[in-house]
């Protein structure tokens, strides 16, 4: 497997789960003890920042 190939792979799965995360958030976050609430928006926004770093790594490569 190529290192893009490879950085696609992981990036399409953080997407996913990025998306999983802001549903979550968007669709419980009243019901949810502020704590979690808290720690799922910080989860959130390292996921963006990941997912930009791994966007920018593979731009370097291609």
């Amino acid at each position: 497997m190529t290192i893009q190939t490879e950085l696609s792979t992981i990036t399409s799965t953080m997407n996913e789960l990025s998306v999983r995360i802001t549903a979550l958030v968007e669709t419980d976050g009243a019901a949810m003890d502020n704590d979690v609430y808290t720690e799922l928006i910080a989860a959130e926004r390292t996921i963006g920042t990941l997912l930009r770093r791994l966007n920018r790594v593979a731009g370097r490569i291609s």
